[in-house]
């Protein structure tokens, strides 16, 4: 195999086979969400493949596809010796980032220092994305800083008042906390609470506290999945409630949720509603929720109805998949096979590319401003499942 990467002017391809380099975690703290984003890449890159490659525009022929993949195991501190090793020894010609804007952030500099482009599938820090480096693009999210904009929309058309935040102090989490801070006072209603923790924080009890002694009618909690876990935890036994619950990774992975706390600590709560639990126009290109369903997940999804999401599929599987699309897109329609030909490609086609995950498009940045969540709320269905009601969507209706 002959990767060229950076070895050749920033080609995106050796001799007849096209590398993909990226990481996942396959344990610690983010490994709930990034094995499942790996899975849903891996799926494209394993169809792909079996097609006889993916098309490259530039070059009028199909290439084989070959992933190489490395466990970083939710260190950010391994993730950046092995983003280098995918660029300095692997040579891969395309980079792909693993899951969120922590295991993302050391990829950035790595990436514009080589000339590489990074294909940052959910790191939504919106600091990643400045003038000037055209070495990054937002594949499956909008950036964090949008995604509550709906949040507060509701919380404010709603008069709930007396909103008590906490938040990761991370990219990722700041972010949203600030621009839910900034809607409620400028609209008169400045939070009660406004509390940043560490991101691997598991002690919400003094939080919870606090909110129900200055009469708090709704609780934010702004984290990962480990943290979304803990608050949900501790504020089923504390006894307390609260008039609106809202966690981040309830409507990304509620599977691993319901399983961690149990349906009732659920049942009630807000959160983002994202693909496939809350449903967006039909793709026009790649596989819908049903038949990414099956490819993912056949055993489970054997027999199922063919409307709707079936079986354990989830937003990251969704969302790694829908990396791979974005990849194949730009290499469809990139005129020089390099690394600012790609680039180039996902600007013309920003607007214009439809898949499960929503519409793609980019700022001059590379940030995403397509895909917007939703807001959601978790309720029991007939069959004591969890079923999403939306309740506010990304357009703000």
């Amino acid at each position: 195999m002959s990767g060229c990467g950076t070895t050749a002017g920033g080609a995106v391809s050796g001799a007849g086979v096209l590398t993909i380099g990226t990481l996942y975690a396959g344990s610690g703290s983010f490994a709930s969400s990034s094995q499942p984003e790996f899975a849903g890449l891996r799926l494209w890159v394993q169809r792909a493949d079996a097609a006889g490659g993916v098309w490259v525009g530039a070059l009028h022929r199909r290439q084989r596809v070959r992933l190489i993949a490395y466990n970083d195991r939710s260190s950010a501190v391994r993730a950046s010796r092995l983003y280098a090793r995918l660029l300095a020894r692997d040579h891969v010609g395309i980079f792909v980032s693993d899951f969120g804007s922590v295991l993302t952030a050391p990829a950035i500099s790595t990436a514009q220092h080589d000339g590489v482009l990074l294909f940052d599938q959910s790191g939504t820090g919106a600091s990643f994305f400045t003038a000037g480096n055209p070495y990054i693009v937002l594949c499956d999210l909008p950036t964090s800083t949008v995604w509550p904009d709906g949040l507060a929309r509701l919380l404010v058309a709603r008069h709930i008042g007396r909103v008590a935040l906490v938040y990761g102090r991370n990219y990722f989490d700041a972010s949203q906390d600030q621009t839910i801070a900034a809607a409620l006072t400028l609209h008169g209603d400045e939070p009660v609470i406004n509390q940043g923790v560490t991101t691997g924080n598991s002690d919400y009890q003094g939080f919870l506290a606090a909110a129900a002694a200055r009469h708090a009618s709704a609780v934010v909690e702004l984290g990962y999945t480990s943290n979304d876990i803990a608050f949900l935890r501790q504020l089923k036994a504390s006894g307390h409630r609260f008039r609106f619950v809202f966690t981040v990774f309830a409507g990304q992975l509620p599977g691993v949720l319901r399983r961690a706390v149990g349906t009732s600590a659920l049942a009630g709560t807000y959160s983002y509603g994202f693909p496939p639990f809350v449903q967006r126009p039909p793709p026009r290109v790649g596989l819908a929720d049903h038949g990414l369903a099956q490819a993912l997940y056949p055993a489970a999804t054997r027999g199922a109805s063919q409307t709707g999401a079936a079986g354990p599929l989830n937003f990251l599987n969704v969302a790694g998949y829908n990396t791979g699309l974005v990849i194949g897109a730009a290499l469809r329609q990139a005129t020089t096979a390099t690394q600012l030909g790609l680039r180039a490609a996902l600007t013309r086609l920003s607007g214009r590319l439809r898949t499960l995950d929503g519409t793609f498009r980019l700022n001059a940045n590379g940030a995403q401003v397509g895909e917007i969540p939703s807001v959601a709320r978790l309720l029991i269905g007939r069959g004591g499942e969890l079923v999403f009601r939306q309740v506010e969507d990304g357009a703000g209706r």
